[in-house]
């Protein structure tokens, strides 16, 4: 496999973590608001809940977050994956913005930038710190 198919692959699979994220949570947020408030001494309610269209296609893109998530793990340091998929941050602003009608203030809009402006510093660093005597796949 050349190493351009193996960056390719790598980039597709942080895109997938970092659009799967504020998908699933907004797709909770919009099932969850559809519902009501549910509470953990209403086993009944929550179980609904987890059945209802929205909430179980949350539930569907959190696990597709999880299993592409795992996978960048396998390949790279907590330290790259996690700040790397932090424009995600954005995503769900945008979408809890134009999509679910909610205002986000100038100093959570600010918090957002410096967050995308940090990643840009961690992605110039190696995606994977190698340790002594061990060897990267």
């Amino acid at each position: 496999m050349t190493e351009s198919t193996m960056t390719f692959r790598r980039s597709l699979v942080l895109g997938v973590v970092t659009l799967t994220a504020p998908l699933g949570d907004t797709f909770l947020a919009v099932g969850m608001k559809k519902l009501g408030p549910v509470s953990l001494a209403h086993p009944a309610a929550l179980i609904h809940a987890i059945t209802a269209p929205w909430v179980a296609s949350g539930i569907a893109m959190l696990i597709g977050f999880f299993a592409s998530y795992l996978t960048a793990l396998s390949w790279a340091d907590l330290t790259f994956v996690l700040p790397a998929t932090s424009f995600g941050n954005v995503i769900i602003a945008l979408l809890s913005k134009y999509w679910l009608h909610e205002q986000i203030s100038l100093s959570r809009w600010i918090g957002i930038a410096l967050i995308t402006a940090g990643v840009g510093f961690v992605a110039m660093g190696p995606s994977y710190t190698h340790t002594t005597g061990e060897q990267p796949e």
